[in-house]
């Protein structure tokens, strides 16, 4: 069956990952989940990984070349940042970040079905110093997004432990952010991400910056693209520089990560969105 010109199983990785969010929606708010529960979850996710990850593969490295597009970015980052989730929550009390991981992933996987891309190169796909470059890049970004859904819900926490936020007594939130490890916790949680993620965005930016003929079969351009991934690097070296050096913290850190993860959104996919969908031209 074809809707919208993708067959029936362009559908699938969203029907699932909306099938576990009802799943989880409807369980008794405040009850605590056994571990045998907690590792039923988690193998779903795992299988629901597989799905999204074989169905992104084959659609973007297809028999016809490399495409790509705004849709495909997305999703592609919220697959990388719910794998490294699912990772996590292995070792690290984050059970909490699921749900908000959870609707980023549905949402984004949602997209390549809309907007199906653009034919980037017929040739790339053989390529393996782009294929590398290319993984490099969507595993910087998706680690960075879930550092600032982390950054997000730390702030959320921030403000309703100062009583910022109305939050109802007894709600499915006030348990959910009963449920959420200390601030304490929670930041250390998050620089960990961006120590890694920072990592892997230097190696993606400079490698871009250097081999641009090699990688994209054209010289480098300082486009928009090109000046917002620069902009984001800057701002992501200055944030860990800060922590380094003063100790940076609390809502001053969490501004500064949304900050760069903006720039860096602007960079990897809002180029391809004004192009695609404002502009329409591939």
């Amino acid at each position: 069956m074809d809707i919208l010109g993708y067959s029936g199983s362009g559908w699938l990785p969203s029907a699932l990952y909306l099938l576990l969010l009802v799943f989880l929606s409807s369980r008794p708010k405040g009850k605590i989940e056994s571990s045998a529960f907690n590792g039923l979850i988690k193998a779903a996710i795992f299988l629901i990984l597989l799905v999204h990850g074989i169905q992104l593969h084959d659609s973007v490295f297809t028999p016809k070349g490399f495409v790509f597009g705004f849709a495909q970015d997305l999703s592609l980052i919220a697959w990388v940042g719910l794998a490294f989730y699912w990772f996590q929550s292995w070792f690290l009390p984050i059970a909490s970040l699921g749900w908000l991981v959870l609707c980023f992933a549905f949402i984004c996987s949602v997209l390549p079905v809309l907007f199906s891309g653009t034919l980037i190169s017929p040739t790339s796909v053989s390529d393996p110093w782009f294929k590398g470059h290319f993984i490099v890049a969507t595993i910087s970004v998706g680690l960075l997004s879930l550092a600032a859904m982390h950054a997000l819900l730390m702030s959320v926490q921030d403000r309703a432990l100062h009583r910022q936020l109305a939050i109802i007594p007894n709600s499915r939130i006030a348990h959910w952010l009963e449920d959420l490890p200390p601030l304490m916790t929670m930041e250390s949680l998050l620089f960990n991400l961006l120590y890694v993620g920072f990592a892997l965005l230097s190696l993606t930016v400079f490698s871009g910056l250097l081999f641009s003929q090699a990688l994209f079969g054209k010289p480098l351009v300082f486009d928009h693209k090109t000046i917002f991934a620069l902009i984001s690097w800057f701002l992501f070296a200055g944030l860990l520089l800060a922590r380094w050096r003063v100790g940076l913290r609390g809502r001053a850190a969490i501004r500064w990560v949304l900050s760069a993860y903006t720039a860096l959104l602007l960079a990897y996919v809002g180029s391809r969105f004004v192009v695609e969908v404002i502009l329409q031209r591939t």
